[in-house]
């Protein structure tokens, strides 16, 4: 379902292992908005909610709900640390196009 690439869990692992209250996993989801429709978005859980998808990614568990599940599916999750700056940066196979940040799609 979702990859993330061995720079991205490490980077993860980092902010869980800096998080001042217990980390139950990593949640990724899609909302409406940005500049192309969708957006990514991603936040450290103390919880997991009933319904949501579990996936082991390593040492870290990634919460997904469903709604945003089959837009994230195939979804390779990378984290860049350059000149320009460092972050996240998603390639989404389900992306009809992307805007020029690459924080946001349209499916």
């Amino acid at each position: 379902m979702i990859t993330l690439t061995p720079t991205a869990l490490s980077a993860v692992e980092k902010f869980i292992k800096g998080s001042d209250v217990p980390v139950a996993g990593l949640r990724i989801a899609i909302s409406g908005g940005g500049c192309s429709g969708f957006q990514y978005g991603m936040s450290l859980e103390q919880a997991k909610n009933e319904d949501d998808l579990l996936v082991e990614c390593g040492a870290v568990t990634l919460l997904v709900d469903p709604l945003s599940a089959p837009l994230l599916d195939g979804v390779t999750v990378d984290f860049v640390d350059n000149l320009n700056g460092s972050g996240f940066k998603f390639e989404n196979p389900n992306a009809s196009s992307t805007c020029a940040c690459g924080s946001s799609f349209n499916a």
